[in-house]
């Protein structure tokens, strides 16, 4: 396992300057690299530890910090937060972090993974950057607009827990026919005894170790397949 390094960031996104988390590979060999996006509380530290478990398994991760410094513990704050998420600022933010990585001397592919919220930028992000080699969605909610699916080139791999009550199968089988209509190439795993945010280890009754640790692995495969050097 390599040894790496975290902190924070600051990159140029459309003369604005935006920041995140950078964790890296601490040698001189070139790696896959990966935009982490953040859950609607924020970028947190369980976000940033997302970001450190890939650095140690030898990808360059950024997670842009979406809020402009703000983050939360509570649902009722996260939910304003969210709604108040100004989405044009956001696909720049999440651009400039792509730019930003493919900037770096000692990284190859780039991929993008988020989480709940993320989960559905995530696959936002493909549709705005041809940059983007693979993207991976955890639970996202929000349906892709046929705008977005259109553009999409990427692979896509998508986690979603049975019990998600905010995520119904009908949800999940929209996406399906959504991505298979437009030939997304993708893969849909659903854990039937999961619930919504089952990987988010910070949240005890809803983390789900076994499903997580299946999505990690799952994920780091795909990243590897996808993301490798041309």
């Amino acid at each position: 396992m390599p040894e790496y390094t975290g902190q924070m960031v600051e990159f140029q996104t459309n003369g604005v300057t935006a920041s995140g988390y950078l964790a890296r590979p601490q040698d001189d060999e070139r790696h896959p690299a990966v935009v982490v996006l953040q859950e609607w509380w924020g970028l947190n530290d369980h976000i940033k530890a997302v970001a450190d478990r890939f650095a140690a398994a030898g990808f360059v991760a950024l997670a842009p910090d979406l809020y402009g410094g703000r983050a939360t513990t509570e649902p009722d704050e996260a939910r304003k937060l969210a709604m108040a998420l100004d989405m044009q600022r956001a696909v720049k933010d999440m651009v400039g972090a792509v730019n930003y990585l493919c900037g770096l001397s000692n990284t190859t592919k780039i991929g993008v993974v988020g989480f709940c919220m993320g989960g559905s930028l995530a696959l936002v992000l493909a549709a705005h950057t041809p940059r983007i080699g693979a993207a991976v969605s955890f639970y996202g909610g929000r349906p892709l607009e046929e705008a977005d699916a259109r553009q999409i080139d990427a692979p896509v791999l998508a986690f979603y827990g049975g019990r998600d009550q905010g995520i119904p199968p009908e949800r999940i089988e929209h996406n399906r026919e959504l991505w298979t209509r437009h030939t997304i190439q993708h893969e849909i795993v659903v854990y039937p005894e999961a619930e919504h945010a089952f990987f988010n280890d910070t949240r005890p009754g809803i983390f789900d170790p076994v499903a997580a640790a299946d999505a990690w692995q799952r994920m780091l495969a795909f990243f590897r397949t996808h993301l490798q050097a041309a």
